[in-house]
């Protein structure tokens, strides 16, 4: 396709798309790029070049573009069922994946509960548990509690609990007062301390608003290993067995938003299990339909489900979406699943990940980075610039400088990440690692 059709796409969408978080006046100097067509980890553009997608499209994408297996799913699914109303009716799809996500929790959670993205399944475990409170008598406990620098959304109920300025402070006047507390983030370790020591710490600050507050507090939402948007925030998973053991004492609900950071990323299936504890409520999206389809849940205990159980029709959980349990969506996320097991993927990634770390180790020991940091199939680096105009420009330079190099990364502030698909190959892993070290190179030097 020639450079004109290009650019006639590029037109054509700016002048019909309002594309997410974007500043729109941006795309004048950084233009769209036109997505023909995927191919295992690469995305094509209209003109035939070639971008490896180091970042998983947003996160989702697990066993890249144009999966055969995932593929060959829809289009037997597409011949028996598109979609059908979850309400008064049910699927095998839908009865199949909720029974293997349970499962997998050693059948701890269960009852799954449908939406499309992560802000819906956020806005559904806040309501549940506010609602549960209420049907067993307990009123006062309908107050919030978040991490500095959590990310759960930006629907008004999941805004409300995330502590990210940039998305947050325009709607401020709009969202319900949450309590903040202390990140257990391991970049905020004091000299001599350990990332276990900043965990208990924070845990400590916790206790300490449970102990003030707990009669009034219905959850606190946590990303467990890693808070994604806080510039890949990674923590001790003791954080996790620590604020277990507080929800279990003060009585408040434990609700991980395992969204980003479930489905394999943090090197198990689900981030909670390397802390040995299972939540109240568990939020899935992103991948775990494979980047396929918009798809979201919740899990939760079978005591909260029972809470809702009665006669009365106002006791029940009524929220719905219009596409709860989409049959589609549902059979990707099976494919998805059934990867995971036939390919063996979380030990064979334990074997990439080890070979990227190793390619990426000069970064590591450059002066120029702080925080070199890794969890399972997550990479982060820290970009010191004293600068503050190249500060505040680093990440889209950069995204625009690995685009040169055929990588899709877009940094977030100064924090440069990787969270590549799941299948890349010897000789993909160490081309993202020198394209990576080159256009970091190449960016903090400008």
């Amino acid at each position: 396709m020639d450079s004109n059709k290009q650019t006639d796409w590029v037109a054509r969408s700016l002048h019909s798309v309002w594309h997410p978080c974007t500043q729109m006046q941006h795309h004048e100097t950084v233009p769209l790029i036109p997505v023909s067509h995927g191919r295992g980890a690469w995305l094509y553009d209209t003109e035939g070049n070639r971008y490896l997608d180091a970042i998983s499209s947003w996160w989702v994408n697990l066993f890249g573009h144009a999966n055969p297996r995932i593929n060959a799913a829809l289009k037997d699914q597409l011949d028996r069922l598109e979609h059908a109303m979850l309400a008064g009716f049910t699927h095998e799809p839908v009865i199949e994946l909720s029974e293997q996500l349970s499962s997998r929790t050693g059948n701890v959670l269960g009852h799954c509960f449908y939406a499309s993205d992560g802000a819906s399944a956020v806005e559904i475990a806040l309501k549940m548990s506010f609602h549960a409170w209420r049907n067993a008598g307990k009123i006062d406990k309908r107050e919030f509690v978040c991490l500095k620098g959590g990310y759960h959304g930006e629907t008004i109920g999941a805004l409300a609990v995330t502590d990210v300025p940039l998305f947050r402070d325009a709607y401020g006047p709009m969202l319900q007062q949450v309590h903040v507390v202390d990140s257990p983030d391991a970049r905020n370790a004091c000299e001599g301390e350990s990332s276990a020591d900043v965990a208990h710490r924070a845990a400590k600050k916790l206790e300490a608003l449970f102990q003030e507050r707990g009669d009034h507090i219905a959850a606190i939402i946590v990303e467990p290993l890693v808070q994604c948007a806080a510039g890949m925030a990674m923590y001790d998973p003791v954080y996790l067995t620590e604020i277990r053991a507080l929800c279990d004492r003060y009585q408040v609900h434990l609700i991980a938003d395992e969204i980003a950071v479930g489905c394999g990323r943090t090197g198990t299936f689900f981030a909670c299990e390397q802390a040995g504890i299972w939540p109240d409520f568990l939020c899935l999206s992103k991948g775990i339909s494979g980047g396929y389809l918009p798809l979201s849940l919740v899990m939760t205990r079978d005591e909260i489900y029972q809470a809702f159980y009665h006669a009365d029709t106002a006791r029940g959980f009524l929220h719905s979406h219009s596409y709860t349990g989409n049959p589609l969506a549902c059979r990707a996320a099976l494919a998805t699943l059934s990867i995971f097991d036939d390919d063996d993927v979380l030990n064979a990634n334990r074997t990439r990940a080890a070979r990227l770390m190793k390619a990426m180790a000069p970064l590591a020991s450059d002066e120029r980075v702080k925080h070199f940091r890794q969890r399972g199939m997550i990479w982060a680096f820290d970009a010191v610039i004293d600068d503050v105009a190249k500060a505040a420009t680093f990440s889209r330079r950069f995204f625009s400088a690995a685009l040169q190099q055929e990588l899709l990364l877009r940094p977030i502030g100064t924090t440069v990440y990787l969270m590549p698909p799941y299948i890349l190959d010897d000789e993909e892993i160490d081309g993202l690692a020198a394209r990576t070290i080159s256009v970091f190179e190449q960016v903090i030097t400008a």
